[in-house]
């Protein structure tokens, strides 16, 4: 779980300044638009949206924002039609990487992607040679200031969690997608605030590498994540202490 971990918190680490160039807004708002035309418009009868919605409110998306958002997908405001697509790709070392997005152009979003690899580094990767080394649970982050260690573990575990650890300043939990409603419920019910809540794609197993060659992997990973498309990216490398110190800082 470590390599997941650490990737999550380099990306936390860029949140604000994503915040402030509009990134992360953009994405908060892509998911709730598509949530609401998948599932309609009631957070109440749409699980996924309910939880689009708390990951807008927690990345500080203005409820103006919000509300619009669900209008465009419900179709009572026009707006762009946004489609599903992920792409799988090996980086530097061969290391295996995921990426997620939510475009209206699919032929621009894999150009795009085309072209950061040929500047970083890396190759798009046949359907099913990457996608098979993950697998889909579900991910939370809990702020390690608002709760103790040992009482957030006991609630967790209580409603279906796998795995808990400690990477910095937050708690990173892990469940079965079955165990998602569970989990995010019994954080509700605790009164414990978690900063994110989603369905991401978790290695089996990591890659390690020489800490010249992770930096590498970062700097693509970094480059298709600012990508205007790209919801999320996963990868399965391990990523060292001392690289996770200086990444996403810039």
């Amino acid at each position: 779980m470590s390599g997941h971990s650490k990737w999550a918190s380099i990306k936390r680490k860029k949140a604000k300044t994503d915040a402030i160039r509009g990134r992360l807004f953009s994405r908060l708002t892509r998911e709730i638009i598509v949530s609401a035309r998948v599932g309609g418009g009631d957070p109440d009868q749409n699980p996924r949206l309910r939880t689009a919605i708390e990951n807008a409110k927690a990345g500080n998306l203005p409820n103006d924002n919000i509300e619009r958002a669900i209008k465009r997908g419900t179709g009572d405001l026009p707006g762009v039609t946004y489609e599903s697509a992920m792409y799988e790709l090996y980086a530097p070392g061969g290391v295996a990487v995921l990426v997620e997005t939510l475009t209206d152009n699919k032929n621009r979003t894999v150009g795009e992607i085309r072209h950061i690899l040929s500047k970083v580094g890396g190759s798009l990767a046949e359907t099913g040679s990457v996608s098979w080394q993950f697998d889909a649970k579900g991910t939370f982050v809990v702020e390690a200031g608002d709760t103790d260690e040992d009482g957030l573990m006991m609630v967790v575990l209580e409603a279906g969690a796998e795995d808990m650890e400690l990477e910095g300043d937050a708690y990173f939990i892990t469940c079965p997608v079955e165990a998602f409603g569970a989990v995010k419920d019994a954080l509700q019910e605790s009164e414990i605030p978690f900063r994110d809540a989603q369905i991401s794609q978790v290695p089996k197993n990591y890659i390690q590498l020489d800490s010249s060659e992770q930096r590498k992997v970062l700097r693509l990973l970094e480059s298709i994540e600012e990508q205007g498309d790209v919801q999320n990216v996963y990868t399965n490398l391990d990523i060292a202490e001392d690289v996770l110190e200086t990444a996403g800082e810039a």
